[in-house]
């Protein structure tokens, strides 16, 4: 049963909305979003490349810069490693353009998912040392890397970390002690250290803030780098940071750009995946160009699509896009085979009973078990755990809920964990077969998440009678995009709407177009676009067959709901007519 709670946070409207030429409704649901004070809602609003924070008041910035620009002058060789993920992808990119540009001798690698696993190894070390390599520069990695990093110190080399993941700690008498690498420059605004006014940032976003840097202190005009923040929000997105402080700036102003990006690999990507250039938004990067170019690194090699984003010309751009797009088709199928199997799990073990759930496909492609575990999360609420057999040991991923951190989690018992990483919601392990019934006992033995904490919370901003949407509404609400993890679409709500009609549509017949009405009278369509038939169903269980099938006539009158929706616009035929689309219902 899900939580409905409906945010109550006090401010003067109404000045707010005079000052900002905004209605009072906005002014309150960008106080919901804990957007406090006119420089902060001036920055939500209107924040631009110029009110993004200056890199130098990262920790290490000006060790890493000077080290940076000795190498160039001297023309030692560069190799950046990223991550195999949409962050590390984009991460390395920025790097490699940002040096190169200077006229850098640099190049890069990224681990084998499978046969490196994640992050630096000595195996990536060993690599850049035989090539003449002077300089590592890790991206999106290396915090949690102190061994490797003190592996290429005793070969002569110079280590640069970017990372934004949690900083190694350990725990005693309840204080951290935090594990800082050796390297000769760590950048990584989570150290506690660090002076950074914003610690949300991507790994991407921490390989942007140092190349820009370096550009400023080498007399050139960073602005010529401002194509690579397209890149930034990509990595925002993709790696699902929260859409606030910083972050927001750079996911609003990339995507202006994205919509007439030219780089051949992007432009291709785009059009190979049906998506019109013009109304790209968020959406499309989280769950239709993202998993592509996280494809290439779970089905293949990360490498291709690094080379996507290097593409030299469109033919290149084309073929590789083509292939991206083909891979993440079968990741899909794949994907839904192994979800299956998850829930089968799931409902016919014992592990159903855990507030933790720890499934174990041995099966599965490791790459998979970060997709997995966050549709069985999904379905069950709960933090979940997939694990795989890999060439050592066993692998997996986890995705949690608001509540439980992961990596907090995952920290107290590591003595289990052969590697671990990762944030609050999110993180990747690896540990010996043996251990894997030793692992789920203390995780769950540890957990102190409550029966309260383990529904799922629906935050509502207000109630809003039907009358109230209106295009002019729909239009003003576009002032809060981009939407996203840390700043989602507002949630409005209407008790005891009544249903008069509803129609199946879909090919699959899972959609419904619903004729419903408010307590003050007030008729609006309604669009339901997932679970037609899950819904029916229940109005069937609580106001019988009869009801339903009249309703689907266009004569209902008996039922009754209370919903959750969006405010939309249905244009047709050149007309444009208000409707909402149901998110929540009971």
């Amino acid at each position: 049963m899900e939580r409905w709670v409906l945010l109550r946070k006090g401010a003067d409207f109404e000045a707010i909305g005079k000052k900002y030429q905004i209605s009072p409704r906005l002014a309150c649901l960008i106080r919901n979003r804990d957007v406090i004070g006119e420089e902060a809602v001036d920055r939500y609003l209107n924040g631009t490349i110029s009110d993004l924070y200056d890199g130098m008041l990262m920790k290490d910035m000006d060790k890493a810069i000077d080290i940076l620009k000795e190498k160039i002058l001297e023309d030692k060789k560069i190799r950046v490693i990223g991550d195999y993920d949409i962050d590390g992808v984009n991460a390395t990119y920025i790097l490699l353009e940002g040096l190169e540009r200077l006229g850098a001798d640099v190049d890069s690698d990224i681990p084998e998912r499978i046969s490196d696993g994640y992050g630096l190894n000595r195996h990536l070390v060993e690599r850049a040392y035989e090539a003449g390599v002077d300089t590592l520069i890790t991206c999106d990695n290396g915090i949690a890397a102190a061994d490797e990093i003190a592996y290429g110190k005793e070969m002569g080399m110079t280590v640069i970390v970017t990372d934004h993941h949690e900083v190694p700690f350990d725990e005693q008498d309840g204080e951290k002690r935090y594990r800082i690498p050796p390297a000769d420059a760590v950048m990584d605004p989570k150290q506690p250290d660090c002076l950074y006014p914003f610690k949300g940032l991507c790994g991407a976003a921490v390989a942007y803030k140092l190349m820009e840097a370096l550009w400023e202190s080498m007399g050139k005009d960073s602005a010529d780098l401002d194509d690579l923040i397209e890149n930034v929000a990509i990595a925002t997105i993709g790696d699902v940071m929260d859409l606030e402080d910083e972050n927001r700036i750079f996911v609003k102003e990339g995507l202006q750009m994205l919509r007439r990006t030219k780089n051949p690999g992007l432009k291709a990507l785009i059009e190979c995946t049906g998506i019109d250039k013009n109304s790209l938004n968020s959406y499309h990067i989280g769950f239709v160009l993202g998993p592509c170019i996280n494809a290439s690194g779970r089905l293949d090699t990360a490498k291709r699509a690094l080379e996507l984003l290097r593409a030299g010309t469109q033919k290149e751009a084309d073929i590789l896009a083509g292939d991206l797009k083909a891979l993440n088709d079968s990741r899909k199928d794949m994907t839904e085979e192994a979800v299956k199997q998850a829930e089968e799990q799931v409902e016919t073990t014992t592990i159903s009973k855990d507030k933790v759930l720890i499934v174990y496909l041995p099966d599965c492609h490791e790459s998979l078990a970060g997709i997995v575990a966050g549709r069985i999360r999904e379905n069950y609420y709960k933090p979940v755990f997939v694990l795989t057999d890999a060439e050592e040991g066993v692998k997996g991923s986890g995705r949690s809920i608001d509540g439980y951190h992961m990596y907090e989690e995952l920290n107290k018992c590591k003595e289990l964990l052969t590697k671990f990483g990762g944030h609050r919601l999110a993180a990747g392990l690896s540990l010996p077969k043996e251990n894997v019934g030793k692992f789920r006992k203390m995780l769950n033995k540890n957990c102190t998440l409550t029966e309260e904490e383990m529904k799922e919370k629906v935050t509502i901003d207000m109630e809003m009678p039907f009358g109230c949407v209106t295009e002019g509404l729909v239009k003003e609400l576009e002032l809060l995009e981009p939407f996203g993890k840390g700043n989602t679409k507002p949630v409005f709500a209407a008790r005891d709407v009544t249903l008069l009609g509803a129609r199946i549509l879909g090919k699959n017949r899972n959609v419904l177009k619903l004729q419903v009405q408010d307590v003050n009278g007030c008729r609006i369509e309604a669009m339901l676009f997932h679970h037609a038939d899950d819904f029916l169903g229940k109005l069937e269980e609580q106001y019988g067959k009869t009801e339903v099938e009249a309703l689907l006539k266009g004569r209902g009158r008996q039922i009754r709901i209370s919903m959750t929706y969006y405010p939309d616009i249905n244009e047709y035929m050149g007309k444009k007519t208000p409707q909402i689309v149901v998110t929540h219902y009971r």
